[in-house]
C-alpha cells in the first residue's frame, strides 16, 4: 500500500484530511474521486475548503502537480467550485 503523501500535491495536512473522512489509502481515494472527496472534506472537517485544495485534489487523482493541469481542467474546477 502507497501513502496518500506518495500522490502528487498530498502534504501531511490534505492526507490528514482525507483520513478524517475515510479515506486512508490511494486507492480508496481514486475510488471516490477528488470532488466527491472535496465535498465530504468541506462538509465533514473544513468547512472553508477552498479550491486550491480542490485542485490539488484533482491533481492527486490525475497523477500530476496541481501546476500542470491543463488549464481547460482547471476552468471545469473552478465552475463547479462556484457552484457550489
Amino acid at each position: 500500500m502507497e501513502r496518500l503523501t506518495d500522490l502528487p500535491n498530498i502534504g501531511p495536512k490534505l492526507a490528514g484530511n482525507l483520513e478524517r473522512i475515510g479515506v486512508t489509502t490511494q486507492e480508496q481515494f481514486q475510488a471516490l474521486g477528488a470532488e466527491e472527496a472535496f465535498l465530504r472534506i468541506q462538509a465533514q472537517v473544513e468547512p472553508a475548503a477552498c479550491l486550491h485544495q480542490l485542485e490539488a485534489l484533482a491533481g492527486a487523482e490525475e497523477g500530476v502537480k496541481r501546476s500542470l493541469m491543463s488549464s481547460e481542467r482547471k476552468s471545469v474546477l473552478k465552475a463547479w467550485y462556484q457552484r457550489l
